[in-house]
């Protein structure tokens, strides 16, 4: 997606080896107009998935994904970090390792929510080690629903994500793939 690798080009700042800072557009403020081309250019990777929701973790898969949720005409769910005074019984329950935060957290989605034979688009902001993926896609199957599939708005391709993720079975389509971040220069996939 080229205005996305523009938008990284010219506003990524790498931070150290492995770490990308995208705060300026995707994780703290927003393009609202990048985000809007991301839903479209997810629901046309995706638009033969018969997608019925689209599953995201909080805070930074929601722009992405709300987007994406509007593009397919269906309901967005983002699996909460925080714990809530509401959400505490009937739930899915599943750890979840950031490798940006280094830290585990305990990820949460109502069970109302997502059931037996939905089709459940996964959206995420970075792919690193699939973490975040995986414990997404864990809750979309103990909900008997089956993971249509998963995008990804920045995939870091230098770590172990997309590949431990297609070898589970899961179809991986990410919209910018990053071949390395060595000495502080962004290398696009195909570019090397």
């Amino acid at each position: 997606m080229e205005l996305l690798k523009q938008k990284v080009m010219n506003e990524g700042i790498v931070l150290a080896k492995g770490v990308l800072k995208v705060d300026s557009f995707l994780n703290h403020q927003m393009d609202p107009f990048l985000m809007r081309e991301i839903g479209r250019e997810f629901k046309e990777l995706f638009a033969e998935e018969g997608i019925t929701k689209v599953l995201t973790i909080e805070s930074s898969g929601i722009a992405p994904g709300i987007m994406t949720a509007l593009e397919f005409g269906v309901p967005l769910i983002f699996a909460r970090k925080q714990k809530s005074l509401t959400l505490t019984e009937d739930i899915f329950v599943e750890k979840v390792y950031s490798f940006t935060k280094r830290e585990t957290n305990e990820i949460t989605v109502s069970k109302k929510f997502v059931g037996q034979g939905e089709r459940v688009l996964i959206v995420d902001d970075f792919l690193a080690n699939g973490e975040a993926a995986f414990g997404l896609a864990r809750i979309v199957e103990q909900a008997g629903a089956a993971v249509a599939g998963i995008g990804i708005v920045i995939e870091k391709s230098f770590q172990p994500g997309r590949k431990l993720l297609q070898e589970a079975g899961y179809r991986v389509e990410s919209l910018v793939r990053i071949a390395s971040l060595e000495d502080g220069k962004v290398t696009f996939v195909g570019e090397e």
